[in-house]
C-alpha cells in the first residue's frame, strides 16, 4: 500500500491560514476604509468615493505632531530598555550561578502575572501627586512630584512594561556564548571589553535585533500606558486611532492614522537596520583583515 507523503510546507500551512485570516485580511480591510469617508453624523464609514484626502488630513500639523511624540517615545523607550536590559541579560547569563538562572527568569517575568492595565494604573497611583513618592519628598521637605501625565511618565511607564521583552531574547543570546570562545579570545591577548566587542556582542546580534522589534514594535502602537500616564502631553497616535473608532465613529480616518503608523514602523526599522549595517562594516572588514592574515 502506498502511503501518501504531504509536501514540506503542509506543517506551516495551519499558520499561514492563521495569519491570512486574523492580519492579513484585518489590514487589508484597514487599508480599504483608510481610502473612504465618514457619511454623515451617524455613519461610520463609505467607500463609494474613494480618495487620498483623510491621508492629507492625518498629515496636518494637529495630528502630525502627535506622530512624532509617538515616534520619540517609541525609540527612547526602545533604547532606554536596550541600555537597562543589556547589563542584566548579560549578567544573568554569563556571571550569575547557573542554578539560580531559572529564578532569575521568573523574577523577569513575574511582571507579566498581572494585568497590563493594572500594572499601568499602579504607576498612575504610584507616580500621583498626592502618591507615596510625593509624601516622602515632603516629608524631607521637597516639593510633590509633578510627572503624571506628561511624556517623561509615558516613557517611565512603557519602559517598565516592555522591558522583560528586551531581556529574555538578549539573555538566550548571550546564554548561547560559549565560555570556550570568550576564554579563547581572553588568551589571544583580548581584555574583558575587547572579548565583548569582538566576541561575545557579534555573536549575541541576533538577540538584540529580536529584543529591539519585539519592544519597539508593539511599543509605537500602545495606547493604554499613554492614556493612563500621559494625558494630553504624552499623547500617541494608538489613543488617536482608538478615539476615532470608538468616539468619534470616523472609521476612514482612524484607518488611515494606523496605516500611517504601519508605515512608520517599517520605515524606521528599515532605517535602523540600514543605518546598524553601516556601523557594522569597519568591524566586518577589520576581522576579514585578520582572518586573512590568519590563513596567510
Amino acid at each position: 500500500m502506498r502511503r501518501l507523503r504531504l509536501p514540506g510546507f503542509a506543517l506551516a500551512i495551519p499558520a499561514w491560514a492563521w495569519l491570512l485570516v486574523f492580519f492579513v485580511l484585518p489590514v487589508a480591510v484597514v487599508f480599504w476604509y483608510s481610502f473612504g469617508y465618514k457619511p454623515g453624523m451617524f455613519g461610520t464609514h463609505a467607500n463609494d468615493v474613494l480618495s487620498f484626502d483623510r491621508y492629507a488630513e492625518v498629515l496636518t500639523p494637529t495630528f502630525f505632531d502627535t506622530f512624532l511624540n509617538t515616534l520619540w517615545i517609541g525609540l527612547g523607550g526602545t533604547a532606554l530598555c536596550f541600555v537597562i536590559g543589556a547589563p542584566v541579560a548579560y549578567w544573568m547569563a554569563l556571571k550569575a550561578p547557573a542554578r539560580s538562572k531559572g529564578l532569575l527568569i521568573a523574577l523577569v517575568l513575574v511582571p507579566f502575572w498581572t494585568n497590563f492595565l493594572v500594572r499601568t494604573i499602579g504607576w498612575q497611583v504610584i507616580l500621583a501627586p498626592e502618591g507615596i513618592v510625593s509624601h516622602v519628598l515632603q516629608l524631607v521637605g521637597l516639593a510633590p512630584l509633578e510627572i503624571l501625565y506628561t511624556r517623561p511618565a509615558v516613557l517611565l511607564g512603557v519602559v517598565y512594561n516592555y522591558l522583560p521583552l528586551m531581556i529574555l531574547p538578549l539573555f538566550v543570546a548571550f546564554d548561547r556564548v560559549g565560555l570556550p570562545l570568550r576564554e579563547a579570545s581572553k588568551d589571544l591577548g583580548a581584555d574583558s571589553i575587547r572579548t565583548f566587542l569582538r566576541v561575545t556582542f557579534p555573536l549575541a546580534r541576533p538577540g538584540v535585533i529580536v529584543g529591539v522589534l519585539l519592544v519597539y514594535i508593539p511599543l509605537m502602537g500602545d495606547y493604554i500606558t499613554a492614556t493612563v500616564l500621559g494625558g494630553a502631553k504624552g499623547n500617541m497616535v494608538g489613543q488617536l486611532v482608538a478615539s476615532q473608532f470608538q468616539t468619534a465613529q470616523n472609521w476612514a480616518l482612524g484607518s488611515a492614522m494606523a496605516v500611517m503608523l504601519i508605515l512608520i514602523i517599517l520605515g524606521s526599522v528599515a532605517l535602523l537596520g540600514a543605518l546598524a549595517w553601516l556601523v557594522s562594516l569597519p568591524f566586518r572588514s577589520r576581522n576579514r583583515l585578520v582572518l586573512g592574515e590568519a590563513a596567510s
